[in-house]
């Protein structure tokens, strides 16, 4: 009968940590990478859309749920380059005056901080 060994030499213990090491690292990498990632519109659109469209948009009514929507997005626009394409992209998402004021009502209504103001004015390049 044969019996297998499970001796560990030195060589196979560093080359496991070696692994562990690399695999970790790529993780953390993997990680941060994730949080700043680049918004885009659809990002935004698709945060946005599912409660506070209603709102913003048509005039419909307003739900708790749309101050969810509105903190996912702060979450997500944690550096300049984000929160100032957040901001081009709000811009973007109301058409009229009525609409603007609507959309810029949500972060208030929520109780949210939002890092920019929301209106056809507002010079997003200056967002900090």
């Amino acid at each position: 009968m044969h019996s297998l060994s499970t001796n560990i030499t030195p060589t196979m213990l560093i080359s496991k940590t070696v692994l562990l090491s690399f695999l970790l690292i790529f993780m953390v990498v993997a990680l941060a990478s994730a949080k700043t990632r680049a918004i885009t519109c659809d990002i935004v659109h698709n945060i946005m859309h599912p409660y506070c469209h209603g709102y913003a948009l048509l005039g419909g009514s307003f739900s708790s749920e749309c101050c969810n929507e509105v903190k996912s997005l702060i979450s997500n626009i944690t550096t300049i380059a984000n929160r100032q394409s957040a901001c081009s992209c709000m811009k973007r998402l109301a058409y009229t005056k009525k609409q603007v004021n609507r959309l810029a009502s949500i972060p208030g209504k929520c109780g949210a901080n939002l890092p920019f103001k929301i209106g056809k004015d507002v010079d997003c390049s200056k967002v900090k």
